[in-house]
């Protein structure tokens, strides 16, 4: 029997729509519109694409957003700058740093600048620190997607082994933190691992995210497996596709995100709820002050 498909498009959608439902509330509360500073370095096709999508997801649930598109060659001390400023000014409730970022410029001493109560990436050591503690503050976009698709779904997560394939930063290690926080057991594959399908076979709950087309086999999944497709490639036809050998893998899952409308819309979505929980957040702090 063929998997079903979790569609992370429409499960986004209502996401939004709830975000959208809870400004306007604390609009007609005399609270202002949350409002995210992104800024873009550079010309990356990609990058833009991203941007425009974020900025345009803002729009529609009617965060405000700032935009600061900066030349290829700024220099480093002056993004510093920049997020200093951003730091300090009390009308803006989160900051997005879009990578990947020049070669010239160190990206984590630039993301460990953000201040962590508007790191709506959940990037910054503190945030991520915070959820190893098993205290989630503002928690990595993608990975926390996904864990409210797999809540979606109602995945069970105790006794049951996740593995996850990548260790980046970004999705790798924070996904492990989760389905650890929510009681999987956790095995990490990465570029150094040996024999990639011994682990994957095991996997009651597999994410990809490495971004290599097809790198997971379809006859590797396990029987009644859960499969988070992560990767995003563009093929040279213009197509696009996933991680995994989709076709093959769904007649083996239960459950199965599709390459594009599966993780993608979920990240934009948890960026937005990342958003309102720190303006929720920094309006509270303000509130308390005597």
């Amino acid at each position: 029997m063929a998997a079903k498909l979790i569609d992370g498009k429409a499960f986004a959608t209502k996401i939004k729509a709830d975000i959208t439902a809870e400004i306007s509330a604390r609009k007609n509360q005399g609270f202002a519109a949350p409002c995210l500073a992104v800024i873009l370095v550079g010309d990356n096709p990609a990058s833009h694409i991203y941007v425009r999508n974020k900025r345009q997801a803002c729009e529609e649930a009617g965060i405000k957003s700032i935009y600061h598109s900066l030349p290829n060659t700024i220099p480093e001390n002056d993004l510093k700058e920049l997020i200093h400023q951003l730091n300090n000014d009390p009308t803006v409730n989160g900051i997005l740093l879009q990578l990947p970022l020049p070669e010239h410029i160190n990206s984590d001493a630039l993301l460990e600048l953000i201040d962590p109560a508007k790191d709506v990436d959940g990037f910054h050591p503190y945030n991520l620190g915070r959820l190893a503690q098993r205290r989630p503050a503002l928690q990595p976009c993608t990975p926390y997607g996904i864990m409210m698709l797999l809540d979606h779904i109602k995945e069970t997560y105790k006794n049951r082994h996740a593995v996850i394939v990548g260790a980046s930063n970004i999705v790798g290690r924070p996904m492990a933190l989760e389905l650890l926080l929510a009681g999987s057991t956790i095995t990490i594959c990465h570029r150094f691992t040996k024999d990639l399908s011994y682990f994957v076979k095991q996997a009651d709950i597999l994410v990809a995210a490495v971004g290599i087309p097809s790198l997971i086999k379809g006859d590797w999944i396990k029987p009644g497996a859960t499969v988070i497709d992560v990767g995003i490639n563009r093929l040279i036809d213009g197509s696009i596709m996933g991680d995994v050998e989709f076709t093959a893998a769904k007649e083996k899952a239960a459950w199965i995100t599709p390459v594009p409308g599966g993780v993608g819309p979920m990240t934009t979505a948890t960026l937005l709820k990342n958003t309102l929980t720190a303006t929720i957040n920094q309006d509270s702090e303000t509130r308390d002050i005597p």
